[in-house]
C-alpha cells in the first residue's frame, strides 16, 4: 500500500462519512453553511485599475469556486461566455482565471509563459473530476452565496463552497494567513505577485483534513506540528503573531521542530524569501470525493511565478509533520489576467 493510499484510508476511517455530491454536470461541496441567499455591500476594488478584484484584498466570509469546461467555439462564443461570468453581481466580488486547457489552437489565445498543469506532488491523491478546468470563477461575499444559474457554453467541472471565519481560524484551530507578505506593500506585490501585464498566477488546492486524528492530539503536539501557538498565532518561542522566528538561533529544532509546517514552508533563507506567496484560505464542511474526509481546506494562493512560488514551497513541505493529517485531492494552476473589456481581453 502506498503512503498516499494509506492516508486516504486513514481519512476515510476517521470521518463520519464524507461523500462525493454529484450535481447535474459536475461535483460540489458545501462549506460551513447553506449556499443560498445574500445581498450586502459591494467590496471596493483592490489594487490598480488593471488588477482584478478579490486578490490582494482580505478574504471575505464566503466563497464559491466553480471550475468550468468551455464548450463554445470561436472568439465570439468565448467573449460571450466571459461577459456572462464576469457580469457585476450586487454584493459579490468575482475573480476569473484561465486554465491551461483554454490556450493553444482552440481560441488562438497567447499562452501565459509560466502556466502549466498542476502536477501531483508527493503527498497528493488527485481526483481528475476535482482538478483543473478551462475557467475558474471565484465569487466572494460577506453573505452566503446563491449558486449561480448555468451559462450557455459552459459545463461545471467541479464546484466547492467555503467559509472564512471571523476569527480566521481553520478546522485545525489555527489562524489563516500568518506570515503572509503585506498586500498593502505595492512594491512587494509587484515583486512577488503581479506579472508585468497586471495579471498573476493562481493556485487552488482542495485538501481533506483528518479531523478526529488531529483532535486526538494534545494542543502541545498540534503546536509542535504547526510551529505556532494556537491561542495567539505567535511562533513558538515568540509572543506575537508578527514575530519572526530566528532559526539560526535554533539550528537543531529545539524550539521550532525541523519538520514543523512554518519552518518547512519558509525557512527564512534568502532563497525562501523569494518564494513567498499570497495565501488565502476558506474551510469547507461536507462533500469531496470518498476518502477525503468530511472537512477540509480550500487553499488559494497567488504569485508571479508558480514554480518559484507555490511549487518551491510545496517541495520543501514534503515530509512535514502535518502531512499525515492532510489529503490534497484537487484544484489546479490558473492564470488570472488583468481586468479588461471584454474581460479578460481576447482580441
Amino acid at each position: 500500500m502506498t503512503a498516499s493510499v494509506g492516508r486516504r484510508s486513514l481519512l476515510l476511517a476517521a470521518t463520519s462519512g464524507g461523500v462525493g455530491l454529484a450535481t447535474g454536470c459536475g461535483h460540489s461541496a458545501s462549506g460551513g453553511g447553506p449556499v443560498t441567499g445574500g445581498s450586502p455591500a459591494v467590496e471596493p476594488r483592490a489594487g490598480t485599475a488593471t488588477h482584478q478584484p478579490g486578490i490582494v484584498s482580505p478574504p471575505l466570509a464566503y466563497t464559491l469556486l466553480t471550475a468550468y469546461d468551455v464548450t463554445v467555439t470561436g472568439r465570439d462564443g468565448l467573449t460571450a461566455v466571459l461577459r456572462a461570468v464576469t457580469a457585476p453581481q450586487r454584493g459579490h466580488t468575482v475573480t476569473v482565471s484561465w486554465g491551461l486547457s483554454l490556450f493553444g489552437t482552440r481560441f488562438g489565445l497567447p499562452h501565459p509563459p509560466l502556466l502549466t498543469s498542476m502536477p501531483a506532488f508527493t503527498a497528493d491523491v488527485l481526483d481528475q473530476a476535482w482538478s483543473h478546468g478551462d475557467l475558474l470563477v471565484q465569487i466572494q461575499s460577506e453573505n452566503p452565496i446563491t449558486t449561480p444559474a448555468g451559462v450557455a457554453g459552459l459545463t461545471v467541472r467541479w464546484r466547492i463552497a467555503g467559509r472564512h471565519a471571523a476569527t480566521a481560524r481553520n478546522h485545525f484551530g489555527f489562524r489563516e494567513g500568518a506570515g503572509n507578505p503585506d498586500p498593502a506593500d505595492r512594491e512587494l506585490m509587484d515583486d512577488l505577485i503581479w506579472e508585468p501585464g497586471g495579471g498573476t498566477y493562481q493556485v487552488v488546492r482542495l485538501i481533506g483534513m483528518a479531523m478526529p486524528s488531529w483532535e486526538s492530539e494534545p494542543v502541545a503536539a498540534q503546536e509542535r506540528i504547526i510551529g505556532r501557538h494556537r491561542d495567539n498565532g505567535a511562533p513558538l518561542g515568540g509572543e506575537r503573531e508578527q514575530d519572526t522566528p530566528d532559526y539560526t538561533a535554533d539550528p537543531d529544532g529545539v524550539t521550532i521542530a525541523l519538520d514543523a509546517h512554518i519552518r518547512r514552508a519558509n525557512p527564512r533563507t534568502a532563497d525562501s524569501q523569494a518564494n513567498r506567496i499570497l495565501r488565502r484560505g476558506w474551510s469547507y464542511t461536507g462533500g469531496g470525493p470518498p476518502g477525503t474526509g468530511d472537512a477540509g481546506q480550500i487553499f488559494v494562493c497567488y504569485q508571479r511565478d508558480p514554480e518559484k512560488g507555490f511549487a518551491a514551497t510545496q517541495h520543501r513541505l514534503a515530509g512535514e509533520a502535518m502531512e499525515k493529517y492532510l489529503l490534497p485531492f484537487g484544484g489546479g494552476y490558473f492564470f488570472t489576467p488583468p481586468a479588461g473589456d471584454p474581460f479578460p481581453p481576447v482580441t
